[in-house]
């Protein structure tokens, strides 16, 4: 059996970088500050772990957050524009499993995961990364093998298509669990 705690972090945002001008703090899902900051360029987690984005509806680069500081979100992300959503991420506690497709709309090869996984063409002999489905836990999917270059956040359910979150002409080689380190 495995538990989700629902248990809510804290981040708190500024409009300016190292923890300047306006602040805007935030405990739950955020599809768009831009009613609460005209920008943000760093942030403070307080307690438990977040996805920023680039663009509002949880859209665009997406960067992890765990406890800390993080005073210029421009050279961590590399965008210029700041980050517009974040999103809350439960800690999962219990299996982690997620079958990963080649292609879109869960089609193609495809290969289940219960671990991390570093590098799938070396292990599965499989090219891309376009879809999968996660039936448990929570994951973080990157770009270039050993869990480097772009990355996004996955949750539970059917991704079909990496395009429709906001991840258009990018596939992903390697892939981690999010486990309890925030």
């Amino acid at each position: 059996m495995s538990t989700t705690d629902m248990s809510m972090g804290k981040i708190i945002f500024y409009e300016e970088r190292n923890f300047q001008g306006r602040s805007y703090e935030c405990m739950s899902d955020c599809s768009d500050m831009s009613s609460s900051l005209s920008r943000c360029q760093s942030c403070r987690v307080e307690s438990g772990c977040f996805m920023v984005y680039e663009r509002p509806n949880f859209m665009g680069n997406q960067l992890f957050m765990k406890r800390g500081e993080y005073s210029d979100s421009m050279s961590m992300m590399g965008i210029s524009s700041g980050i517009k959503s974040c999103r809350v991420i439960p800690m999962h506690r219990g299996q982690f499993r997620m079958k990963i497709f080649e292609r879109e709309n869960m089609s193609g090869q495809s290969n289940e995961l219960q671990e991390d996984c570093d590098n799938i063409q070396e292990r599965f002999r499989m090219s891309d990364c376009m879809s999968c489905q996660v039936m448990e836990g929570h994951w973080l999917l990157f770009q270039q093998p050993h869990f480097r270059g772009k990355m996004m956040y996955v949750r539970p359910g059917e991704h079909r298509s990496f395009k429709d979150m906001g991840m258009s002409g990018i596939s992903f080689m390697s892939m981690r669990r999010i486990i309890d380190t925030c």
